[in-house]
């Protein structure tokens, strides 16, 4: 098993984002979820490396993470700018969709937390009619309190998932993954955003052409225009690279 601190990386204000690509992300992984190890997969945006550069505790997630792929555009970009360029973009998205087409040959057990009870229940469906080959062995909505976390955890470890994909808010899916990491003990652990909506279909992903034009972020922009505050952390984060890319990479 590769041990995190031998990944090919670059660094971004003191975040070591894999080069991988997506192929090699998911052999990476698939060694991962047969392993007895927990391993946090972060998919880094500039909003969250924003986010850790103002709060050192959140930094210090990021930090300990075993994997940090280049989800966000902006991402990919700093890291051309650090001379120093990740392969591709490795989008949460599509790799839980490579992670679940694996599970699928490898019988792999999934267990899905986050998001709305209509919207969870939905999502499990479709996966599960998507790749018959995985067993998801549990899924549970978002909404529950700290008071409730043991209770969350012990559900998902009497159910021995290989992976657990979590969507929570921006503020506490990577927190809350980081603190019961260790408890949980499951083998591959990743933060998945709003994929469960899309999922679901209650929210649509951007067309193709915007993807590939780097755009996404614009899209989710006009969907949902209450994004428009975070959003605020993409300028800031380019001017802070442009600044200082002769201390990254």
């Amino acid at each position: 098993m590769i041990q995190s601190e031998t990944i090919p990386s670059v660094n971004l204000f003191g975040i070591r984002v894999s080069k991988w690509n997506m192929e090699e992300t998911v052999a990476y992984l698939t060694e991962a979820a047969e392993s007895d190890r927990p391993h946090q997969v972060i998919t880094a945006n500039p909003i969250m490396v924003m986010a850790a550069l103002e709060d050192p505790a959140y930094m210090e997630i990021m930090q300990k993470a075993e994997l940090v792929v280049p989800d966000g555009a902006g991402v990919v970009w700093a890291s051309g700018k650090a001379g120093n360029p990740v392969k591709e973009r490795v989008a949460g998205f599509d790799l839980l969709h490579q992670l679940m087409k694996t599970g699928e040959k490898r019988s792999w057990k999934v267990y899905l937390l986050g998001a709305s009870p209509e919207v969870i229940q939905e999502a499990a469906n479709r996966l599960q009619m998507q790749y018959p080959g995985v067993k998801i062995v549990g899924s549970r909505d978002g909404y529950f309190g700290p008071d409730q976390d043991l209770e969350v955890v012990e559900a998902i470890k009497a159910a021995a998932p290989h992976i657990l994909f979590v969507a929570r808010g921006a503020d506490t899916q990577e927190p809350w993954i980081a603190k019961y990491k260790q408890q949980l003990g499951v083998p591959v652990i990743m933060g998945v955003g709003g994929s469960f909506d899309v999922i679901s279909g209650r929210s649509k992903r951007a067309p193709k052409f915007m993807q590939r034009l780097r755009l996404e972020w614009f899209y989710r922009l006009l969907k949902e225009p209450t994004r428009f505050r975070r959003m605020l952390a993409l300028p800031k984060f380019a001017v802070k690279v442009l600044k200082e890319k002769e201390n990254l990479g």
